[in-house]
């Protein structure tokens, strides 16, 4: 018994090499063949412990697999080839710009549905409506500005940002 349970666990330790490493399958097929042997051979001693080796297969294969692809990008190899990209926090995806552009007036390039472009501070800036639709050509103010996300509205209509504090 002991021997088919370290057969079996070896495919599963191969499955996770085979994510690791690079081994154009040859890992994969180990793996295959070991827990396809652990399988028949306990069938060939008891059919009931081939069906419980069998259901454990069916079980901890893909959580093996999950497993290897988890660490994956933590591996020496993983780290190479997987891009970090950038985020918010480090402030690489982010227009640093476009947080000057608050308050700003500009004119809406093209219709703004409630995506578009406007021209604000002489540059064309994407910007968001805060969900009407703007006429191209119309007036807007930025009320708005979070992350990349620039929130324009009409000029007419008066945002709490344009309109002058009553005393």
């Amino acid at each position: 018994m002991t021997p088919i349970i370290l057969l079996f666990g070896l495919g599963l330790l191969l499955i996770v090499g085979e994510v690791l490493i690079p081994s154009f399958g040859v890992l994969g097929g180990g793996a295959t063949l070991c827990i396809l042997g652990a399988i028949g051979w306990a069938y060939s001693i008891d059919s009931g412990l081939g069906t419980q080796l069998l259901v454990a297969a069916v079980i901890l294969v893909p959580l093996f697999l999950v497993f290897g692809l988890k660490l994956f990008p933590k591996s020496p190899l993983g780290r190479r080839f997987t891009a970090t990209g950038y985020s918010f926090a480090d402030g690489r995806g982010v227009d640093r710009r476009d947080d000057a552009l608050l308050g700003a007036h500009g004119v809406i390039v093209g219709p703004c549905r409630p995506a578009g472009i406007a021209t604000l501070a002489g540059r064309r800036v994407d910007v968001v409506s805060r969900g009407e639709a703007i006429d191209a050509g119309e007036e807007v103010v930025v009320v708005e500005v979070s992350g990349n996300r620039v929130i324009v509205a009409r000029v007419a209509a008066q945002s709490p940002l344009t309109q002058n504090p009553r005393p």
